[in-house]
């Protein structure tokens, strides 16, 4: 992504009208989490402060921890295992991008889960640069590889993973892969080795968006811009989540809509809080 991200991280990107950060966390709103960890690179937590404070705009506790070396996905846990503590967690990554009818119901349901581990499967054209699963026939899943030459299927893992607390003491005990990363395909094999592991498809219909290039960065945004003129809503608006899930009330969101007022993003969240009152 260099030169873009030499002076700003990448999340902070923007995605058509609003920063990429800003489609996850609207992810965790909508599982209903509230606690949330942002791991950042060494030097960015004032950056990413700057932009989502402590959270309390949006009804939520964001607190946040530098990655100190970078030693892939799976690391996350070792560097928020305090933060965690005995809870059971939930992973996003800060550029995936997840949009489509039932998500916030099959969001609910991961995060309520007791034991194990649910990920989720997503069907791409050329699945090699990520994470394959394989099912059988009955829809059970079968292997995990990551990055295979020769994939078993077109399913791929996005970056969304929910683990009770036994993923800490697994993260613990991996071993680094020939390219030097704790990798968190490891990690769902042994909740798949433990009989533990559920993947959850999602539908065809469904928009998901590993924004990590310039490329994908480009068709996710022009994707996302078609999507709000069909539907003339916000995709990845954490103050409108946070405030029809009753995180914030009224006054919060016309606060915030009145320091962005000479936007479209502040225009949108005004005539939400409009359209409330009006009720």
């Amino acid at each position: 992504m260099y030169p873009m991200t030499k002076p700003v991280c990448k999340p902070l990107l923007p995605i058509y009208d609003k920063p990429n950060i800003y489609y996850a966390l609207s992810t965790l709103l909508m599982a209903h989490i509230r606690e949330i960890l942002v791991i950042v690179p060494v030097g960015e937590i004032n950056t990413f402060a700057s932009l989502m404070g402590n959270g309390q705009q949006y009804g939520v506790r964001i607190s946040y921890l530098e990655q100190k070396v970078q030693r892939g996905i799976a690391d996350a846990f070792l560097v928020g295992k305090d933060f965690i503590g005995s809870d059971s967690v939930c992973l996003i990554l800060g550029d995936n991008i997840f949009y489509g009818p039932g998500f916030e119901i099959d969001l609910r349901k991961a995060c309520s889960q007791g034991t194990g581990a649910t990920i989720f499967g997503h069907y791409v054209e050329d699945p090699r640069p990520f994470g394959v699963v394989e099912f059988d026939e009955s829809g059970k899943v079968i292997t995990l590889e990551e990055k295979p030459k020769i994939p078993k299927s077109h399913y791929i893992v996005p970056g969304l993973y929910f683990y009770d607390n036994q993923v800490i003491s697994i993260a613990e005990n991996l071993e680094p892969s020939p390219r030097g990363e704790l990798e968190i395909t490891d990690v769902n094999k042994e909740y798949l080795r433990k009989g533990k592991l559920q993947v959850v498809p999602l539908g065809k219909h469904f928009h998901w968006f590993d924004t990590g290039n310039a490329e994908s960065m480009f068709i996710a945004s022009r994707e996302i811009r078609e999507l709000q003129q069909c539907t003339g809503r916000l995709i990845g608006c954490p103050e409108e989540i946070a405030y029809r899930n009753g995180y914030i009330d009224d006054r919060t969101l016309e606060q915030t809509a009145e320091d962005m007022i000479k936007t479209n993003y502040g225009k949108y969240l005004q005539k939400l809080s409009q359209a409330h009152n009006l009720q």
